[in-house]
């Protein structure tokens, strides 16, 4: 495999919160060779998500993942089951594709969240699910400002009724910190993404899937009228193969995925569960998720345990000298939005990769002059939700029925490749400057 990062990028964390909820399933490793009717790579929510809806119209299908199912961004996330998936403003995506396509989108986005909710609840999945959707919190007037100017939009796009959180009652709110005010949607949830990727394994598998570990795809070569998929341990023979690596994928696995998409780095802390006194001293006792309004957001939550999440984006390297920084730096953002928990002690730090792609938009659709290849990536920091929905819409197409649910057509277009080739990570550098600025 050719990957664009450093290897410490591709490590399994050391210190991720979830493993230690849930430890990570001890899959076999294929053994020999072996002949199915679909191989899933990739073995995540998007990749598990497509397995399970064809198990359940009776195609025998294989999943393999290099390390373990949910080794990857869905084992390494920060659980935000909500709206997204894509970095396109609304009034822009209109312009690019047009206005039927937007409300696709949006009808899009509560159906993935409404997917994982069904997900759930229909296969008695407990992943500690809380807070009654996601909270937008102001850092600066301004920001509050267009909050509040976009609201009668939101409720227009989405059906509901935002909530408007004033800044003089976010503390009586149980969302005490530096903000300016917020804005509460109420579609979405938070979980934990582990014990929902061990829900829907157990699932898949119940199902007929079958699931490997320690398994990468070293090559993906096309024979007659099957694909041939070479890994160290034997060879795979699929009338379809299912590309779900998103964020970890490889250059030349298969040579077509080659600049289509850029790695993005995400990392995340983990506290000790605070203790409801010093909940209070903060002003923060809610179990909202919640992020902030700036470019390079900041993503936190209180979780059942009392333990708090905070996440946020911002790196550009993963080597021992930059994952020091950005550890440092982490540290001092989270101190500076809650200053009374500045002695609260960290348990747990870690980093993943999520996937971003040149339009903006996620891809979800067949490879193009590749019969039989199938590929979806590209859920731009938002793949619980978005992830999952469209790993079964994908599903769809390789049964070649009609989506069962709401897809624009603009899913299916296939990605463009980035300028630069392997070095396109350079482009992250003036695009992060730019934001700094932009968010003082």
């Amino acid at each position: 495999m050719r990957r664009i990062y450093e290897p410490l990028a591709y490590d399994t964390p050391a210190n991720c919160w979830w493993r230690d909820t849930t430890p990570p399933a001890d899959q076999p490793q294929l053994d020999g060779d072996h002949r199915t009717e679909a191989v899933v790579i990739g073995g995540g929510f998007t990749g598990l998500n497509a397995a399970l809806a064809l198990a359940r119209s009776d195609v025998k299908v294989t999943v393999i993942d290099a390390e373990q199912p949910g080794w990857g961004a869905s084992g390494r996330n920060g659980g935000f089951c909500c709206l997204g998936g894509s970095k396109l403003g609304g009034g822009l995506m209109a312009r690019r594709f047009d206005q039927d396509q937007r409300s696709q989108w949006h009808k899009t986005e509560r159906a993935a969240v409404d997917h994982v909710d069904a997900l759930l609840s229909e296969n008695g999945i407990d992943a500690d699910r809380h807070s009654n959707g996601e909270t937008l919190l102001a850092h600066t007037p301004r920001a509050m400002r267009d909050m509040l100017a976009s609201t009668d939009e939101a409720k227009a796009t989405y059906g509901v009724t935002p909530e408007i959180i004033p800044a003089e009652q976010l503390r009586q709110r149980g969302l005490g910190g530096a903000f300016h005010g917020g804005v509460t949607l109420p579609i979405g949830f938070a979980l934990n993404p582990a014990k929902y990727h061990a829900g829907l394994a157990h699932t898949a598998q119940g199902q007929g899937a079958r699931l490997f570990g320690q398994t990468p795809a070293q090559s993906i070569t096309r024979t007659g009228r099957t694909w041939r998929v070479t890994t160290p341990s034997g060879v795979i023979t699929a009338d379809t193969v299912i590309l779900a690596t998103n964020g970890y994928s490889s250059e030349d696995v298969p040579d077509w995925l080659r600049a289509r998409y850029v790695p993005v780095q995400s990392s995340i802390i983990v506290t000790r569960p605070i203790t409801e006194g010093e909940q209070a001293r903060q002003g923060w006792t809610s179990l909202q998720m919640c992020y902030d309004s700036r470019i390079l957001l900041h993503y936190f939550r209180l979780m059942p345990d009392g333990r708090f999440l905070f996440g946020m984006r911002g790196g550009l390297r993963a080597t021992p000298r930059a994952e020091a920084a950005l550890s440092h730096k982490i540290r001092a953002d989270f101190h500076a939005l809650f200053p009374a928990w500045r002695d609260v002690e960290v348990t747990h730090d870690w980093s993943g990769l999520l996937c971003l792609m040149r339009r903006l938009t996620p891809f979800a659709g067949p490879v193009p002059d590749h019969p039989g290849l199938f590929a979806a990536m590209g859920y731009h920091g938002n793949g619980v939700a978005m992830g999952s929905y469209l790993g079964a819409r994908l599903a769809d197409a390789v049964l070649g029925r009609s989506p069962r649910g709401p897809v624009p057509a603009f899913i299916a277009a296939p990605p463009k490749r980035f300028p630069f080739g392997a070095s396109r990570r350079a482009l992250l550098a003036p695009a992060y400057t730019a934001a700094a600025l932009l968010d003082r």
